[in-house]
């Protein structure tokens, strides 16, 4: 199905109004950090349930 430009114009701008995003490096000295990171079968499942575990502590 091909999406028209009025379609994608319209994706777009809810994309930059309603989406956040977070990019995060990691050093050779984090290396560990990486490894752990990427075996997680769902990268961003396991960062947002950590963020919500610690809410939850704080709370």
């Amino acid at each position: 199905m091909a999406v028209s430009d009025a379609q994608r114009r319209a994706s777009e701008k809810y994309r930059k109004k309603s989406i956040k995003q977070i990019t995060t490096r990691f050093y050779p000295a984090e290396a560990a950090l990486w490894e752990w990171l990427s075996a997680q079968p769902n990268k961003q499942g396991y960062i947002k349930r950590l963020i919500r575990e610690d809410m939850d502590r704080r709370r």
